[in-house]
């Protein structure tokens, strides 16, 4: 299925009946659409990564963050979400509005794996490597800068990915990789915090003329 895939047409091309919805990053711990079921759940053949720039949600154009996207290769554990026959029109919406704005992701109906080695095919949202924001070589300091810097619409860099942290050690899943992120992102933060508490505009003579 496309990136630009329009969601009439996704919808269009869906099995009759239920939905189940894969979520590997925030969908995990804040959902945006009614469903009946939540179950651990893995992904065969793409793995989570840091890698999408956010100018909206978790930054601005000018100081971007940095937020998740599933990527090929590897596997991913996370949460799948059965949605209801009668409420796959208003999930996809919602979805679309919240996932598909700037088509930095491509809609995808992947094979997962559920408890009781049952597998069904999930959407999933895969992050589309051609995209302009999409982030390719970045070390783990390079990424805790985006982290660091990164405010948005909903918030801090740093929440999303302390939440997305507590809520995979909830589930007994461990990402040594993301948690190095945001450990070496909090020092930043604390260490321009010590900055501007230690040096107060204008440098030292300034904070003299401010005691006399």
């Amino acid at each position: 299925m496309p990136r630009n895939m329009r969601l009439e047409a996704f919808r269009a091309a869906l099995a009759p009946g239920d939905l189940w919805v894969f979520g590997y990053g925030s969908l995990m711990w804040s959902p945006c659409f009614p469903y009946r079921d939540k179950v651990l759940a893995r992904v065969h053949g793409y793995h989570r990564a840091l890698c999408i720039l956010s100018t909206r949600y978790r930054g601005t154009h000018r100081k971007p963050g940095l937020v998740m996207g599933l990527c090929r290769g590897g596997s991913c554990w996370g949460m799948a979400f059965r949605v209801p026959r009668a409420e796959v029109g208003r999930c996809l919406a919602r979805l679309w509005s919240r996932e598909m704005p700037r088509r930095v992701y491509a809609p995808r109906l992947v094979p997962v794996q559920l408890p009781g080695s049952r597998r069904v095919r999930a959407l999933a949202f895969v992050a589309d490597p051609s995209h302009p924001s999409y982030v390719r070589e970045l070390d783990l300091h390079g990424r805790a800068r985006l982290v660091a810097q990164g405010i948005g619409q909903r918030g801090p860099c740093v929440d999303y990915i302390r939440n997305t942290l507590v809520h995979m050690h909830g589930i007994g899943v461990r990402d040594p990789h993301l948690e190095g992120v945001l450990e070496a992102a909090l020092s930043l933060q604390n260490g321009a915090q010590s900055a501007c508490v230690a040096t107060p505009p204008g440098g030292a003579r300034a904070a003299s003329r401010s005691s006399v």
